[in-house]
C-alpha cells in the first residue's frame, strides 16, 4: 500500500464502497489522509461509573453483564439494552434500531462507551453512545474523536476504521513549506499535523495541527495576492497631477458638504492617482454613504489632466442612472459623458468641438467609438459592454467598477487589463488606475479585501439628515394591515417598491412572482393606483420607459425583480415591500432597503414572509437581525458567516469555500499569514528556493487570470 493505491484495493472496501467514497472526493489512499474531520467529540474524560454525573459527556470502561434486544411498544423500533459494570457501579446502555449489536457485543466483553450521561427514573444511563471493544488503540472513545462529513452508507465510525491504520503513510508526504517559514512562525511539520488533525493526543496537539494546515491553505493564496500586488508596481500607469485649485473648484460646485469619511477616501485616491504604476483600490461604503461623488471627484481630476475615465456597472438601469448623475455633476465644467449599453449609445454634448442636436443625443455606436478613440469623450459609462475589443481609448487613465461583486473575476480582469492593452496613441500599453466600489461588502468582497491585491478604503459615515428606515417583518396574518398602511402612504402621493424573487411561475418554489404580483396588486389590492412591472427580460427601451414613469411619479407602485437591487434613486419612494424575504441574503435585503429613505420623508421596509418567527431558525434570526440593525457592515459580517465565503478561486458569489481548516472570519490569523507572505517574498521574490511552493502559487495565479 502506498499513497497512490486506489481505495478499492484496500481491505474491506471494494467497488461498492469505492463508489460511495468517490462522492466524498476519495479515490486513493492519499485522499483519505487529506479528508479532514468537520468537528470533534471530546471523549477524553475517562471516569468511573460511580463518578459519572447527569449532563456530563464522559468515557466509561466496563464489562458487559447482559445484553438483549426488545421491541418498542409501537413494534416499529428495536431497542438494544446492555448493562455494564466497572467495579464501582453499573450502568444501563441503550441503542436504537441496531439489533446487530447483540451479535457484536457479547456478555463478558470489555467495552468502552462514550456519550452523554442521562438520568431516567433516578437511574443514570447512556443512550446511543459511541462504543468499541477495549484495546490499546482506541478510535471512537477515550480520546478526542474526529467526526467526518458523511454520505449514505459511510459513517464517521467506518471512516475512523479506515483512516487510522493508513496514517503511518503521512511520513511519505513531503513537506513543501520552507524550513525558515516553519521556524519563524512556529509551525508543526506537515506529517505530524496530518496525523494530529485526525487523531490528536490532546487539545494542544489539535490546535497545532489546525494552525499548520490552516496556514497551508492560506499561505499560497496570500503569496499570490502579495506577489501580484508587487508585480503591479512594475506596470506602467499615467500619473495624474494633483491641482489643488482644480480640486477645490469641484468641491465648491457641490450643493452639499463632503463628510469627513468622503474627504479621507478622496485623499487616498489622490495619492493613488499620483503613482506611475496602476493603483488598485476598493471603496466600501454603506448604502447612501456617497461613493458615487467620490468616484466623480476622481474622474474629474483625471479629465482635468487631459485623460479619460470609464465606469462599468452591472445593469443597464444603473448605467443610465450613473450617466444622468454624472452629466448633472459635470454640467458646469463642459465635460463630455458617454453611455454604452449593448447596441445603444448616448452622448451628453457639453463639448464645443462635438455637435449634437440635443442635450442627451442618441448617437450611432460607431460614431461614439470614434470620438472615444480620438479622446473627444472624457468619461464613458456602460455595462460589461465596455470590455468589448472595439472600444479603444486615446488616453484612458482611470477604470471604475461599481458594485464590483456583481461582475465575474474574468470581467473585472478584462476591464483592468484589456482597457490598457487596447489603447492607441502615446499611452499604448499603459494600464489605467483601477477603482472598484461596493455598497455592502458581501462575502466575496471580504475575500478580495483580505486576499486580493487591493488597497481598501471605507466610507463609514452617512451624510447628515439621512433618516433610518423602519423595518418590519410581516407574517401572512398581518398582510392586510400592511396593505392598509401602504395605501395611506400612496394616498399621500408617496410611492412604493415591491420586490419579488422570481419573474415567472415556478413549480418548485412557492414564491410570489413579479408578473403574478403585478396582476394581484393592480387588480385586487390597489386598483385605484397605477402599478408598473420591471424585470430583467424586458427590452432596454421598456425598462427605460418604466423607470422614467416611476421617477416622474406617473406610477404609484413599481413591482420588480432584484434588477433594482443597486443604484436606483427615487426620493419619493418611501415604502419597500420584499416578498419572500426569507429567500434573500442579508446583504441583498439591506441593498433593497437602501432604495428607500433617500428623500426627506420617513420611509419603511416590510419583509413579507411565511416563516414562523417563533421558531429559532436561521431564517428567523436573519430577518430579525435586519429589522434591528441599519449598519450595513455588521449585516455584511453576519451574512458572511451565514452564507460562507464562496470558492475563492471560483466564480460563485456564495457557498462554502474549498478550505477545510482555515476560517475567513479569523482576521488575526489571516493577518499573520499575510505578514509571513510579505516576509518570505522579501527574501525570495520569485519563490525559487521552494519549487513545490512555487507550483502551488502558479496554480493560483492561473486560476486568477
Amino acid at each position: 500500500m502506498n499513497l497512490n493505491t486506489p481505495v478499492e484495493e484496500l481491505s474491506g472496501i471494494g467497488k461498492t464502497y469505492a463508489k460511495k467514497l468517490q462522492s466524498l472526493g476519495i479515490a486513493k489512499v492519499e485522499d483519505f489522509i487529506f479528508y479532514f474531520p468537520r468537528r470533534y467529540e471530546d471523549y477524553s474524560n475517562i471516569t468511573s461509573i460511580v463518578n459519572a454525573k447527569p449532563g456530563e459527556t464522559v468515557t466509561l470502561r466496563g464489562g458487559v453483564w447482559q445484553i438483549a434486544n426488545r421491541k418498542a411498544r409501537n413494534r416499529r423500533m428495536t431497542i438494544t439494552e446492555a448493562i455494564i459494570s466497572d467495579g464501582t457501579g453499573t450502568m444501563k446502555i441503550t441503542w436504537f434500531n441496531q439489533p446487530f449489536l447483540k451479535t457484536s457485543i457479547k456478555v463478558g466483553d470489555e467495552i468502552v462507551v462514550a456519550g452523554r450521561v442521562e438520568l431516567n427514573f433516578n437511574q443514570i444511563q447512556m443512550a446511543s453512545p459511541s462504543w468499541e471493544k477495549f484495546s490499546d488503540d482506541l478510535k471512537h472513545s477515550g480520546r478526542i474523536v474526529p467526526v467526518y462529513p458523511e454520505t449514505e452508507g459511510v459513517t464517521s465510525k467506518w471512516l475512523r476504521y479506515q483512516i487510522k491504520p493508513i496514517l503511518k503513510l503521512v511520513y511519505n508526504i513531503k513537506d513543501y513549506l520552507p524550513e525558515n517559514v516553519k521556524e519563524k512562525y512556529e509551525l508543526a511539520d506537515l506529517p505530524n499535523a496530518l496525523r494530529a488533525i485526525h487523531f490528536p493526543n490532546n487539545r494542544l496537539d489539535l490546535a497545532e495541527a489546525k494552525k499548520r494546515l490552516g496556514f497551508d491553505e492560506l499561505f499560497p493564496i496570500l503569496l499570490s495576492g502579495v506577489k501580484q500586488k508587487i508585480g503591479m508596481t512594475k506596470e506602467k500607469a499615467n500619473p495624474i497631477n494633483f491641482n489643488e485649485t482644480v480640486a477645490k473648484e469641484f468641491v465648491d460646485s457641490l450643493p452639499f458638504t463632503l463628510t469627513n469619511a468622503q474627504k479621507k477616501v478622496s485623499w487616498e485616491i489622490i495619492k493613488d492617482l499620483k503613482k506611475d504604476y496602476p493603483a488598485n483600490r476598493l471603496i466600501q461604503g454603506d448604502v447612501g454613504s456617497g461613493k458615487t461623488i467620490v468616484a466623480a471627484f476622481a474622474m474629474y481630476l483625471v479629465v482635468k489632466d487631459n485623460c479619460q475615465a470609464i465606469m462599468m456597472v452591472p445593469t443597464e438601469i444603473l448605467a443610465r442612472q450613473h450617466f444622468a448623475s454624472l452629466c448633472k455633476i459635470f454640467e458646469p465644467f463642459g465635460i463630455g459623458v458617454g453611455l454604452v449599453t449593448g447596441k445603444e449609445a448616448l452622448l451628453k454634448c457639453q463639448m464645443s468641438n462635438v455637435k449634437c442636436q440635443n442635450d442627451n443625443s442618441k448617437i450611432k455606436r460607431e460614431e461614439l467609438l470614434k470620438l472615444i478613440k480620438n479622446g473627444e469623450v472624457d468619461i464613458l459609462v456602460g455595462t460589461h459592454s465596455l470590455i468589448s475589443p472595439d472600444i479603444q481609448f486615446k488616453n484612458l487613465a482611470l477604470a471604475i467598477v461599481d458594485e464590483q461583486h456583481r461582475f465575474g473575476v474574468d470581467q473585472r480582469q478584462a476591464l483592468r487589463k484589456e482597457s490598457g492593452i487596447a489603447r492607441v496613441g502615446p499611452l499604448q500599453g499603459v494600464f489605467p488606475h483601477f477603482l472598484s466600489m461596493t455598497a455592502t461588502p458581501i462575502p466575496r468582497s471580504l475575500q478580495l479585501t483580505i486576499f486580493g491585491d487591493l488597497d481598501v478604503s471605507v466610507i463609514d459615515e452617512l451624510p447628515p439628515g439621512r433618516q433610518q428606515v423602519t423595518t418590519k417583518i410581516v407574517e401572512s396574518k398581518d398582510r392586510q394591515l400592511a396593505y392598509e398602511f401602504i395605501e395611506k402612504q400612496l394616498s399621500s402621493s408617496r410611492q412604493c417598491f415591491v420586490i419579488c424573487p422570481l419573474i415567472e411561475e415556478s413549480e418548485k418554489l412557492d414564491l410570489k412572482t413579479a408578473t403574478e404580483e403585478y396582476k394581484n396588486l393592480s387588480e385586487n389590492i390597489f386598483p385605484k393606483f397605477k402599478v408598473g412591472l420591471l424585470h430583467g427580460k424586458m427590452k432596454p427601451a421598456e425598462k427605460e420607459q418604466i423607470m422614467n414613469d416611476f421617477s416622474l411619479g406617473n406610477l404609484n407602485i413599481l413591482v420588480s425583480t432584484s434588477v433594482i437591487e443597486v443604484g436606483v434613486d427615487i426620493p419619493n419612494a418611501v415604502v419597500m415591500v420584499i416578498e419572500g424575504a426569507e429567500r434573500f441574503g442579508l446583504a441583498q435585503l439591506h441593498q433593497f432597503r437602501g432604495r428607500v429613505g433617500r428623500g426627506a420623508d420617513k420611509s419603511y421596509c416590510f419583509l413579507f414572509t411565511n416563516t414562523n418567527l417563533d421558531l429559532d431558525t436561521g431564517t428567523s434570526k436573519r430577518l430579525k437581525m435586519l429589522a434591528q440593525s441599519q449598519d450595513g457592515f455588521k449585516l455584511a459580517e453576519a451574512d458572511f458567516e451565514i452564507r460562507g465565503p464562496g470558492e475563492f478561486l471560483g466564480k460563485r458569489q456564495h457557498g462554502w469555500s474549498d478550505f477545510k481548516i482555515a476560517r475567513f472570519t479569523d482576521l488575526k490569523f489571516i493577518g499573520k499569514v499575510r505578514e509571513a507572505a510579505e516576509w518570505y517574498l522579501s527574501l525570495d521574490p520569485e519563490i525559487k528556493a521552494s519549487p513545490k511552493l512555487k507550483e502551488r502559487v502558479e496554480k493560483i495565479n492561473y486560476a486568477r487570470e
